[in-house]
């Protein structure tokens, strides 16, 4: 390529060459590219890389921003300057280039129904890791034997990081032996499993650890109708709602061009709770003295509580025009629901046990000093007009008293 520091733009023939399209000047980038390159073209203009009072003057620099931006994707016209045959040959690789996403497409739909085909293999292990975790069976000598194995080994590892730290464990753990011998299956196991993980530790509250306590089994279910899956959370019978399954349903949409499968929308399950342990909601006792008659009144307001139990609730998605606040807070809810499925049914479902025991933290390489607490802020809606509220009707009343006042006592005369 010509190196055109030298060039003399006062001559036609050079002017011609710098401005001829080349590969090197014909735009590539997309038009979510444009906000940057105007930004980028605005700080050199304000730095004075141009002059002639441009950077003074704002409406111009909006004017050039606007400009650039439209230009950013535009054809520089290289392509189409190009002769017949060659334009002919690029178009014949792009009908290539689209056979090649129609096979793409057939990739990701056959990885799907392998994926299928293997969850059916992997059922009756996840059936008989249900029925030890319920008590409903006992390990066989023969599973014992071969998880000793893996007991050792671990404990190996352990030793050679800790030193004798695994041997005090261990002394410690027969101790106990005798007293566990009580205790039917593993106590709490998806609700470790579950709290062991970050982003739905930061969702799970004290109170909704009560209800999760009987959860039994959380199931991945593959969709046959269409590309998706299904989460069954199966509960036992318990004092907060009467489902025995909240289910929560993903379905995928195929991307055209590259063929992958993308998460299109979601469908929960409506939770049947029991009034006196509504999990959503949170019941406000608030006293209210009239400033007038300095009577006092109890008010009683349910307003919206932040739980787990918001996973189940089917968000919709905001029109593609719609640039609002909540809107945006509304599409990051559903980023992160999004998040939160494919963990479930990728991570947590799969290796269950290492979610239980902690191990999956250290192969994740999850340091929980790295979450803050406002981590999952998006995920709860926030209800701030509530104090608003209360004290608009404490005015109300105020005004309300003011008026019957006034009305009872007799005019004054303004002359007096």
């Amino acid at each position: 390529m010509a190196d055109n520091k030298g060039v003399d733009i006062k001559t036609d023939e050079n002017k011609a060459a710098a401005e001829a399209p080349t590969p090197q000047n014909t735009p590539i980038f997309t038009a979510p590219m444009a906000a940057a390159a105007a930004a980028a073209a605005a700080s050199a203009i304000a730095g004075g890389d141009i002059e002639g009072g441009v950077a003074g003057n704002p409406a111009l620099l909006n004017m050039l921003q606007g400009r650039l931006g439209s230009l950013i994707g535009a054809s520089s016209g290289y392509v189409e300057a190009l002769p017949k045959a060659v334009r002919e040959r690029v178009d014949v690789l792009k009908h290539l280039q689209q056979q090649h996403a129609e096979i793409d497409k057939r990739l990701h739909m056959e990885i799907y129904e392998l994926e299928k085909k293997y969850s059916q293999q992997y059922a009756p292990l996840y059936e008989r890791r249900n029925a030890i975790v319920q008590g409903a069976a006992e390990p066989t000598e023969q599973e014992k034997a071969a998880a000793a194995e893996i007991a050792a080994k671990e404990k190996e590892e352990a030793d050679a990081a800790d030193g004798e730290a695994s041997g005090i464990k261990e002394e410690e753990e027969d101790e106990e032996d005798e007293d566990a011998e009580a205790v039917t299956g593993i106590p709490e196991f998806w609700l470790t499993a579950l709290k062991n993980h970050p982003s739905l530790a930061e969702l799970i509250t004290e109170r909704d650890e009560e209800a999760l306590k009987f959860l039994r089994d959380i199931r991945l279910v593959y969709l046959d109708e269409t590309p998706g899956f299904r989460l069954e959370f199966s509960f036992g019978a318990n004092p907060f709602f009467s489902n025995e399954t909240l289910t929560k349903t993903y379905v995928y949409d195929q991307d055209e061009l590259a063929g992958a499968l993308e998460f299109s929308h979601a469908q929960g399950s409506e939770i049947d709770w029991k009034a006196e342990n509504d999990l959503s909601v949170t019941v406000e006792t608030k006293k209210q003295r009239h400033k007038t008659t300095n009577r006092t009144r109890v008010v009683k307001k349910t307003v919206p509580a932040q739980t787990f139990f918001s996973f189940f609730a089917t968000v919709e998605e905001p029109d593609s025009d719609d640039e609002s606040e909540a809107a945006e807070e509304t599409r990051d809810r559903i980023t992160l629901d999004y998040e939160l499925a494919d963990d479930l049914k990728e991570k947590i479902v799969p290796n269950a046990v290492d979610w239980f025991t902690g191990k999956a933290l250290e192969y994740e390489g999850i340091d929980e000093d790295d979450y803050e607490d406002e981590f999952m802020d998006d995920y709860y809606e926030d209800d701030d007009d509530d104090d608003a509220s209360d004290d608009d009707d404490d005015d109300d009343e105020d005004q309300l008293s003011r008026s019957a006042k006034e009305a009872a006592e007799p005019p004054q005369c303004k002359n007096q």
